[in-house]
């Protein structure tokens, strides 16, 4: 049996990462990670450092890789190594040499990017802004364009990008 494609989740905070992943999961009667970062700030009740950057990436592609065996089809990862490496470089100045490697060598199959158009809703402690948000989407377009990786922007509502998302995945497979 073929391994199902994994499907990047990237985007700013509140742009619908999490909604959309459980969203395509149904659609595709398939599972999907969620994002461990939200698990550590509740846990630790904290933003992480710069030095704990690598070890939410870590973690974060270790659900992944656990989950892999379940999905059918397409397993729906909500955020990547290079999502943490991107906001590392937006809060920290630099992605570490470690956080580097990782997102280097863990690929995706397909890349999905959450448009910030939808209303801004902060919940604590990860809730820098809509201003920080439309900064890290622009970060993360800038990013994917100067390394080539292809992207499929998911922007309306959420049975919209759904259809979108869909839409891209089963053409891709023709």
């Amino acid at each position: 049996m073929k391994e199902a494609a994994r499907v990047a989740i990237l985007g700013g905070e509140s742009t619908g990462k999490s909604t959309l992943a459980a969203a395509l999961a149904a659609h595709f009667r398939t599972v999907w990670v969620p994002e461990y970062l939200r698990e550590f700030v509740d846990t630790h009740q904290r933003t992480p450092r710069a030095d704990e950057q690598y070890g939410i990436a870590l973690t974060q592609v270790e659900r992944e890789l656990a989950l892999l065996p379940q999905a059918k089809r397409f397993l729906f990862c909500d955020t990547t190594p290079r999502m943490t490496a991107m906001y590392s470089l937006h809060y920290f100045g630099a992605i570490d040499t470690a956080l580097d490697a990782l997102m280097h060598s863990h690929t995706y199959d397909v890349t999905v990017v959450t448009a910030p158009t939808n209303p801004w809703r902060g919940d604590g402690l990860m809730r820098d802004g809509d201003a920080v948000r439309q900064a890290v989407h622009r970060l993360i377009i800038d990013h994917l364009q100067a390394t080539g990786i292809a992207f499929v922007l998911a922007d309306g509502d959420v049975s919209q990008r759904v259809m979108q998302v869909a839409e891209y995945l089963d053409e891709r497979e023709k």
